[in-house]
């Protein structure tokens, strides 16, 4: 005789399982980088129902990240005060929002009611990015909320932007290469809680390595910001990050992990892994350098760029993989990306080139919308808030 169970049940044994969750150890590979044959059968059916639900679900998608992204791209105050204030609160934020969508596959939210699921990560998320925030502006300065609040802070506050960006971009930086790059070695043993926290714990550390060997920075008079004498500007220091995202999200988000993610062995996926992205970012910043191309420039289109992959490969995920063959689809996910971010970086520039800049600038507004506007609507929206309220279906983000 079969038997059934009632709702009621079944959502508390959903609850259980999820809460049961975060003691499991993390999947070999990435779920994005895993090859597709290697997925099991609920998942590759979940996926097949998503990628049915393309490109409707992609463009859907856009009425949840682009209001977002519009809100944080302008803030209460314009558009100064929101790359002044929000992006460095924002950037801070990324990693805690890496760590909650890639390590934590959720949870805290998992346990809870997709819509409140939502709110609580949100509210997570911020309140890190909050406290993670004060821990940089103690690094590059002192402690104080007018440098924290506002865009124009009192004499000697220490201000976030622009002196923090750079800590905040190297955390994230190496947060991405751990998940992704990385596959989560060295913590793939320790339940997904602890190994999200030693992740966070190992980019800071990675950090503020950069920040006191090779961070350069003339503070001026009385702002209370520390000088340092490192090698690289922040503009420099954030263009070569920027440019580093570039390379893992072109290779382990736009093309899934391939073709590293062919190889059985780890260890050498991660090896060759880490030169790929190493060695294009060194490149692509001897390149650009060579064509004078500037800082400031350097950021602004490689994020516009960045944030394209990831509104192709996240929010449209596989619009093109039932459609044609592997190697067509890998073609046309790139090619889409790169005309994607050509038309946001042309736009964007084009909009910040009719505004007035005192403190920031128009490649810095661009930077910031696309970063910690768009790129983290889609990681939230994708890989946290999973794709809530469209559907209930997990994505494999």
């Amino acid at each position: 005789m079969v038997r059934f169970m009632d709702k009621s049940k079944v959502k508390s044994r959903r609850g259980a399982f999820a809460r049961r969750a975060w003691f499991q150890r993390l999947p070999d590979q990435p779920t994005i980088t895993t090859p597709y044959l290697r997925h099991s059968e609920a998942f590759l059916n979940a996926e097949r129902a998503r990628l049915a639900a393309q490109p409707g679900l992609g463009f859907a998608g856009l009425l949840v990240v682009v209001p977002l992204a519009a809100l944080l791209a302008f803030g209460p105050d314009g558009a100064e005060s929101a790359v002044v204030v929000l992006s460095p609160l924002m950037t801070f934020a990324l990693p805690v929002l890496s760590m909650v969508a890639f390590w934590w596959e959720d949870w805290p939210g998992s346990t809870l009611r997709p819509g409140w699921s939502a709110l609580v990560d949100t509210l997570l998320i911020a309140a890190a990015g909050v406290a993670l925030a004060a821990v940089g502006q103690m690094i590059v300065g002192h402690s104080d909320l007018s440098g924290l609040f506002d865009p124009t802070p009192e004499r000697g506050s220490a201000p976030l932007y622009p002196a923090a960006m750079p800590l905040g971009l190297t955390v994230f930086t190496a947060m991405l290469q751990l998940t992704l790059v990385c596959e989560g070695w060295p913590f793939k043993q320790l339940p997904r809680l602890v190994a999200g926290f030693a992740a966070l714990a190992l980019s800071w550390g990675l950090a503020l390595l950069v920040q006191y060997t090779a961070y350069g920075f003339r503070a001026p008079a009385g702002s209370g910001l520390i000088s340092q004498d490192g090698p690289f500007s922040h503009e420099d220091l954030s263009a070569v990050f920027a440019l580093c995202g570039a390379w893992q999200v072109w290779f382990f988000i736009v093309w899934r992990g391939w073709p590293l993610n062919k190889l059985g062995r780890r260890w050498l996926r991660i090896t060759l892994g880490n030169l790929l992205v190493f060695a294009g970012t060194a490149f692509s910043f001897a390149l650009l350098g060579f064509f004078d191309v500037a800082a400031p420039t350097i950021l602004a289109t490689v994020t516009s760029f960045s944030s394209a992959g990831l509104l192709v490969a996240m929010l449209f995920e596989g619009v093109f993989r039932s459609r044609m063959s592997a190697t067509w689809e890998r073609a046309m996910t790139l090619f889409a990306s790169v005309v994607v971010g050509a038309g946001l970086f042309g736009a964007l520039i084009t909009y910040a080139g009719t505004l007035t800049w005192a403190t920031s600038s128009a490649e810095g507004w661009v930077s910031h919308v696309c970063v910690n506007a768009l790129g983290a609507g889609v990681l939230f929206h994708v890989g946290v808030s999973r794709r809530w309220p469209l559907n209930g279906r997990t994505s494999p983000a």
